[in-house]
């Protein structure tokens, strides 16, 4: 696991500035750096090493000297695919995956993308032809960003590294606020930089003269469910297909270990590594707090005769980091979870290099509780003609608060504008209320429609998990395991988001995914015979943490209000109705995420803008490099 940098055009730009770019993704490598120029390009990289230790040395050459790789992320089938391009005839210095890149590519082109398995960013030079290619993982495991306005091109594993580049012209996106506030990510290759793009999953990039390309080599789709599929079978190939990626994920010269919580996930992940070799894990829990998870983690690892250390952390720890984890970010992220993430990230590292993780599973095999509402709203359609549903929801619109007034209101819009995912924080009437400039306030459900349109022809689950596989997963879960993991300088491996997982949950009908009261059926089947009863079984609870009750202590709601009425508030909000919110939280009206959304991103902007604020965090990001 590494991180990478690079610019093109040396024109009026010190030779130091490559190095000065690495520097500030140190956290990514702190094992090894090294450069690669000529007069058109720069590379720099930094190290971790995990595999053949003494060498596998980046900017690495091809064996003619006219391409130049940089690669950060684990290729996991590199030994078979080694051995076909022996065939061909490519000598191999070292026994890093690495070199399998810059020959294969060198072999193949774009087209040995798709014989890659793992989680991979990767850019190569060519030298002779002046371009640059680019290329990310399947699912979006491992970041590759680049800015492009025409003039200047540079590339990177964290958007922070360009920052010390003379030609990187830093401006807020501010267009893409409201989505921020919707989605808490921004669900494009956009981001809140403007003229910076995140490479998207399962995609690919050329640079050449001045223009810049974007290709897809993979898509995610549903188009081979096998509706003759039963529970029980399809949790025997589970139990096969997890084994197997487990033991693949587990490829290191360095110890590996494994994040654990109390969920069926993590549980199944641990269980699995353990069959090849004794493992430690991690676990998370809050001092003082009925919200810690540890006494079900430690009961399980002991169970089944492996070492796990908990870790701990309190309110203190939990809002002093903030500012720090969002310059980690790169973009505001108001994932609550994720400090809990970058604790137990700390923790690890202090024993570990590595750590198995268990995302993916509720998006590949159905495990959000939210996927069962497919049913009841699927069967309210069928039964009620669209104009009597539009009517009521019409005729409550008006009405106070009442139960089922959500439901009817819900019942007449399509899945794109009804899926909670849209409007998971801010919906457009919300925004309306706290926006300064009110222009901004765009529609959020027509940014991603596209998104369910790819599967308008499939039940309302299976676009909800095709919606999330696109979105929620890259942009949220996927996103703070690796900025969370490698701002410690873990690696993160996650078993579950895997090309041949990915391949088969494909193929699963509704049937075998969920019923109309159980999330993940196949999933749990298969774990009941590797897993206690009351683990396999045990309802999802997310990452949960006190902070809705931590906000309404003085302490820290002082700290919120502080920022409510900072200079961002004054810029972008109207910090009345932002007080408004935390007021109706303290009051019993649970808006929790309303507020860390609006929080989190005034953060944010405090460090990567502080030439707009005069908050305290000003110098935060000079201070947090490591």
């Amino acid at each position: 696991m590494c991180g990478f940098v690079g610019y093109l055009d040396q024109t009026d730009v010190n030779k130091d500035t490559i190095k000065s770019m690495a520097d500030r993704i140190k956290h990514r490598g702190p094992d090894d750096e090294a450069y690669f120029q000529d007069g058109n390009a720069s590379m720099g990289f930094r190290r971790l090493s995990i595999i053949d230790l003494a060498h596998g040395r980046q900017p690495m050459m091809n064996n003619t000297n006219t391409k130049v790789l940089t690669f950060n992320g684990e290729i996991y089938n590199y030994q078979e695919i080694r051995e076909e391009l022996k065939q061909l005839g490519y000598e191999f210095k070292t026994d890093v995956d690495s070199e399998v890149l810059i020959h294969g590519y060198d072999a193949w082109g774009p087209e040995l993308l798709k014989k890659l398995r793992g989680m991979f960013a990767f850019v190569i030079y060519d030298t002779e032809k002046k371009e640059v290619f680019g290329a990310r993982d399947h699912f979006g495991i491992k970041p590759l960003y680049y800015y492009d306005d025409d003039k200047t091109f540079l590339w990177g594993s964290e958007i922070k590294a360009f920052l010390e580049h003379p030609k990187f012209v830093k401006e807020f996106n501010k267009e893409l606020l409201p989505v921020h506030l919707s989605f808490e990510f921004i669900p494009s290759k956009e981001t809140m930089f403007r003229n910076v793009y995140k490479l998207l999953p399962g995609t690919y990039f050329l640079h050449k003269d001045g223009k810049t390309e974007t290709h897809t080599y993979y898509k995610f789709n549903y188009d081979h469910i096998d509706e003759n599929q039963t529970i029980e079978e399809d949790a025997k190939k589970i139990r096969t297909i997890v084994h197997d990626s487990v033991d693949a994920h587990m490829i290191a010269d360095v110890e590996v270990g494994s994040f654990l919580s109390s969920g069926i996930d993590s549980s199944y992940v641990l269980a699995e590594a353990a069959k090849f070799k004794p493992i430690q894990s991690f676990s998370l829990g809050f001092r003082d707090s009925k919200y810690s998870e540890l006494s079900y983690s430690t009961e399980f690892a002991k169970e089944i005769n492996q070492k796990n250390t908990p870790l701990y952390m309190d309110g203190d720890d939990y809002f002093d980091i903030l500012p720090t984890i969002m310059y980690y970010m790169d973009e505001p992220l108001s994932n609550p979870s994720a400090m809990q993430l970058f604790y137990l990230s700390k923790g690890t590292r202090k024993s570990v290099k590595v750590a198995l993780s268990g995302e993916g599973a509720d998006e590949f095999f159905g495990g959000y509780n939210t996927y069962l509402e497919s049913f009841t709203f699927e069967r309210y359609q069928r039964m009620v003609p669209g104009f009597i549903r539009k009517g009521l929801a019409k005729a409550v619109s008006g009405l106070p608060r009442f139960h089922g007034k959500r439901f009817l209101t819900r019942g007449a819009q399509p899945l794109s504008e009804r899926y909670y995912r849209v409007n998971y924080v801010f919906n457009e009437q919300d925004r309306d209320k706290i926006l300064k400039d009110p222009s901004l306030n765009v529609d959020t459900g027509e940014y991603t429609k596209h998104i369910f349109d790819e599967v308008a022809d499939k039940d309302e689950m299976t676009q909800m998990q095709y919606f999330d596989i696109n979105t929620w997963l890259p942009y949220d879960i996927l996103h703070k395991a690796d900025r969370m993991s490698m701002a410690n300088s873990l690696e993160v491996r996650t078993p579950l988001v895997d090309k041949e997982v990915a391949k088969f949950a494909s193929t699963m009908p509704i049937k075998t995914r969920i019923h109309k009261d159980e999330t993940k059926i196949s999933l749990r089947t298969a774990a009941e015979t590797e897993l206690p009863e009351k683990v396999a079984k045990k309802e999802k609870l997310g990452f949960p943490s006190p902070i809705a009750s931590w906000i309404k202590e003085d302490k820290y709601r002082t700290r919120i209000e502080e920022a409510f009425n900072s200079d961002v508030a004054k810029k972008f909000f109207k910090p009345e109705a932002l007080m408004h919110i935390l007021e109706e939280h303290v009051n019993g009206k649970s808006s929790m995420q309303k507020i860390f959304t609006i929080y989190t991103f005034i953060l944010w902007y405090q460090v990567y803008f502080p030439e707009d604020t005069s908050a305290k965090t000003i110098d935060l990001v000079h201070r947090t490099q490591v």
